[in-house]
């Protein structure tokens, strides 16, 4: 996976730029608030994503962690591909989309172009225990929840990569950083491979 780009940004779109970096200019397909921190001709680094098709190589740009997180998490939901996912991340700041996904807010997601009824409906119903709930009017995930979802994530992906199942993986690494949302990753892997080998 392509994580992040650094170079001369070469052109800026309405949604799009192009960053030339040893010698290749690299087009991305970007958010607003992306692109907003980006000057032609200036040095620009962005967070990325790299989503691979059949016929296509396509490069999403984001300018936090936490967007990009989001980005991948809106795409586990039937329907929502990479645009629609960029269209969700692009029109929703990630405090904004966690806080609509965790209480329910339909009509804040349907604010999004192409994001109809049904569909935030099922984003709250499939997401809404994956962002973590809001609590005292701040949802969990902004900021520091947004970046315990991303290190949760990681943590989950990393076990079943080691052969333990979907729902065994995430419900053990939420667990774990519930308890001690200060680990990083990599100290709350190892957290997670003991509790899981009490069993």
């Amino acid at each position: 996976m392509i994580a992040s780009i650094r170079g001369t940004v070469a052109e800026i779109g309405l949604d799009r730029c192009v960053v030339e970096t040893g010698g290749v200019g690299v087009l991305v397909h970007a958010t607003p608030a992306a692109l907003a921190g980006l000057r032609r001709g200036a040095e620009g680094m962005l967070h990325t994503e790299l989503v691979v098709r059949e016929d296509s190589l396509t490069l999403y740009g984001f300018d936090s962690v936490d967007a990009r997180q989001l980005f991948l998490t809106v795409q586990t939901v039937s329907g929502v591909g990479p645009r629609l996912a960029l269209a969700i991340v692009a029109t929703l700041e990630p405090e904004d989309l966690v806080r609509a996904l965790g209480a329910g807010d339909v009509k804040a997601l349907t604010r999004v172009p192409g994001v109809g009824k049904r569909t935030a409906e099922r984003m709250v119903l499939e997401l809404k225990d994956k962002v973590g709930p809001v609590t005292a009017g701040r949802p969990e995930g902004s900021p520091v929840g947004a970046a315990r979802t991303s290190a949760a994530t990681e943590v989950a992906d990393a076990l079943e990569g080691l052969g333990f199942s979907a729902a065994e993986a995430e419900k053990t690494a939420t667990s774990v950083l519930a308890a001690e949302p200060e680990l990083d990753p990599a100290q709350a892997l190892r957290l997670a491979l003991k509790s899981l080998g009490k069993r």
